[in-house]
């Protein structure tokens, strides 16, 4: 199969000098005439790509970006989405409400599908699409042409559903907070970004229907999805909590009660709030016993309501979540399983053998 293509000739000059040959004796041809000088200076140029026309035409060193961030999102999705799966959180923020409450929302489920596996999804289709035309190899014969428009496509999508979430998450989850959410939403902004600035401007009329179009069917399709969905009930900043103390339900064993004498004497701290489950987990691999010898510092312990400001002591090292160890300088959030904080601190498993 041929295919025929035009090429817009620009500066084209022709010039022609024609002398008359004698007759011949055919009849067929009376009169002859032969070319004797022949100059074509010509200038061709052509705005097409040598695969096809292109509507978006993204500078291959913006490739790199785009793998890169598409990689920090796919890193970002997958740790929500274990979040998701497990029913577990990071840890507890100073003001209430986690990624958990986002995560357990019905909010967090398009169509039936976690929304974090499907920002994984599209994560992986920007970062392979990247690095496939960054290498000039796409597969399946798929032009290059076709692979841009496909990366454009892509990060707008992703674009406009994190708009969507960020309203989602302003107003019907307004009481919740979520750091991984809002990172992810600023890597598709930025992806987004990226693949706009290099728009050709003769096109952009055609690129901003095809935006406004994905939109739309993003914004539909979402609203369809949460028609059902129930916003949290109400926002932990009107909560009102008195303080109250918490019941350690496991006992310790010799080595916890030996690595929390150990902590106590090299200055480490754990700051948490009364309200944290995560705090009283923490407290709980410690045991009763152990969990009185911790350094443990209180940051809300005259109550927590909206307004109510941090105690000092956590303020001043800029405490941002719950539980929050400081350990000779270094310092770990979350959890923290108790052979992470032997290591930390330096504590050995000769320091126990006497209390065993």
């Amino acid at each position: 199969m041929m295919m025929a293509r035009f090429i817009p000739v620009s500066s084209c000059q022709f010039r022609f000098s024609c002398r008359e040959l004698p007759p011949s004796s055919s009849a067929l041809n009376p009169r002859r005439f032969e070319v004797s000088r022949r100059r074509f200076p010509i200038k061709c140029s052509s705005s097409e790509s040598d695969d096809g026309v292109d509507l978006v035409s993204i500078n291959s060193s913006t490739y790199s970006w785009f793998t890169g961030l598409g990689g920090i999102g796919m890193l970002d999705t997958a740790y929500l989405t274990y979040l998701k799966l497990t029913g577990s959180d990071a840890f507890c923020p100073v003001g209430g409400g986690t990624c958990g409450d986002v995560l357990n929302s019905d909010y967090a489920l398009v169509f039936g599908v976690p929304l974090p596996v499907i920002g994984f999804v599209m994560y992986g289709l920007v970062t392979a699409l990247s690095a496939q035309l960054a290498e000039g190899n796409l597969p399946f014969g798929v032009s290059k042409t076709n692979g841009r428009f496909a990366l454009f496509a892509a990060t707008t999508t992703m674009a406009s559903a994190s708009a969507y979430f960020l309203y989602i998450l302003s107003t019907k989850l307004s009481g919740s907070s979520c750091l991984y959410c809002l990172v992810s939403a600023f890597l598709s902004f930025t992806l987004f970004f990226l693949a706009v600035k290099d728009v050709k401007m003769q096109e952009i009329q055609q690129v901003v229907g095809l935006q406004i179009c994905l939109a739309l069917i993003v914004v539909a399709s979402l609203t369809a999805s949460y028609s059902t969905a129930q916003p949290i009930p109400s926002s932990s900043g009107d909560i009102e909590l008195p303080y109250y103390s918490t019941e350690i339900t496991t006992s310790s064993s010799p080595y916890a009660i030996a690595l929390a004498k150990h902590l106590n004497s090299v200055g480490a701290k754990m700051y948490g709030a009364f309200w944290c489950s995560h705090c009283l987990e923490q407290k709980e691999m410690f045991g009763r016993e152990a969990a009185k010898l911790l350094n443990y510092v209180e940051c809300f312990p005259e109550g927590y309501k909206k307004g109510t400001k941090i105690f000092k002591a956590c303020s001043d090292v800029g405490i941002e979540g719950f539980p929050t160890w400081m350990i000779n300088g270094q310092v770990l959030s979350g959890e923290v399983e108790l052979a992470e904080l032997a290591e930390m601190s330096g504590f050995s498993l000769d320091q126990a053998k006497p209390l065993q």
